[in-house]
């Protein structure tokens, strides 16, 4: 099958187009015909080799969700069938042909959705989905601050909030971002620039909710904001530490911490257990898959690429210039 190979750390210039071998699914496994896969953050980590793939995953193909086509079973596979459309999150390997994953794991693409628009969900939308409505038990009627709106993860957060019920105040260094997620129903738009002013940015923040702060926010970018996070945050307010593109460390006062008795909480999802992904998966799929099946919420697509242009497409992600995903048609 072809795949795009890492052929040794570097820029994006170090993707190429290969034949490799065929993967065959396993017990409970099912073989994917990949139509179409999409860019991630981790995936530009793991060119650079900053973000080695997990056991058991191919170290050189990058690639954590893909949507296509059910191929071949495995032995004891008792949910899909040959023909089945379905897309889901893996360990990496999708910029590729084919791919393998448990059958537990994969979730079928709505009949609304072409199978580029399917490839712009599992990541962005299976993170938010566990970030905002398991992890922080996000309510009708609170106020939740996304920073970094315009992303995969920033503008899937953005509409499952706005379908939850909440008031959403976003953050994003390019205007022209902000734009466009207001066009999505962002409530409140915040141009950050290149360079953290906290105390411009809690001004701003406690002006746009009357003093009163935030009950959660998802933090997609880390570093100096992290602080920044707990002083617009109410008591008892939470926050998803999710992503770190501006650095992963930082100063706290710990005494405001106390103070809010403030929830931080960190996640991942590529390095947990099989038995945790399927669950994150099931929810994803009862709560998430009507909201796109009637269009409540929709991906974002900011391109659509052939695969063999896999290092346009990292280039597109790691210059910032994308709003929502970049999609690899294979």
């Amino acid at each position: 099958m072809r795949a795009v190979v890492i052929t040794r750390p570097g820029g994006p210039d170090v993707l190429e187009m290969r034949d490799v071998p065929r993967p065959d699914p396993g017990p409970g496994e099912i073989r994917v015909r990949v139509h179409a896969t999409a860019v991630n953050r981790a995936d530009l980590l793991q060119r650079v080799g900053g973000y080695p793939a997990p056991a058991g995953v191919p170290r050189e193909i990058p690639g954590l969700e893909y949507a296509g086509v059910v191929d071949t079973t495995g032995a004891g596979t008792r949910r899909w069938s040959p023909g089945d459309r379905v897309m889901g999150l893996v360990g990496g390997g999708s910029y590729a042909e084919y791919v393998v994953t448990h059958e537990d794991e994969a979730i079928a693409i709505p009949a609304n959705l072409s199978f580029e628009e399917a490839a712009a969900v599992p990541e962005a939308f299976i993170t938010a989905h566990d970030a905002l409505y398991t992890q922080m038990r996000l309510a009708e009627g609170e106020t939740l601050l996304v920073h970094a709106v315009g992303s995969g993860v920033g503008t899937a957060a953005l509409q499952l909030a706005k379908a939850r019920g909440a008031r959403v105040i976003g953050t994003q260094r390019s205007a022209w971002k902000l734009e466009r997620a207001e066009a999505l129903g962002l409530d409140v738009a915040i141009e950050t620039g290149s360079d953290v002013d906290a105390d411009s940015f809690v001004n701003t923040v406690m002006e746009a909710t009357d003093g009163t702060g935030v009950h959660g926010v998802l933090d997609l970018i880390g570093g100096p904001w992290l602080a920044a996070n707990v002083r617009v945050l109410r008591t008892r307010g939470r926050i998803l530490l999710v992503g770190l593109v501006a650095g992963s460390t930082c100063e706290l006062d710990l005494r405001r911490v106390l103070q809010k008795r403030a929830t931080i909480i960190g996640t991942v999802l590529r390095a947990r257990p099989l038995t945790e992904k399927i669950e994150v998966a099931r929810r994803f799929a009862d709560d998430v898959v009507p909201l796109l099946g009637d269009g409540r919420v929709r991906p974002v697509m900011d391109a659509v690429l052939p695969l063999e242009h896999a290092a346009q497409a990292h280039t597109m992600v790691q210059d910032n210039r994308n709003f929502g995903k970049v999609v690899l048609r294979c």
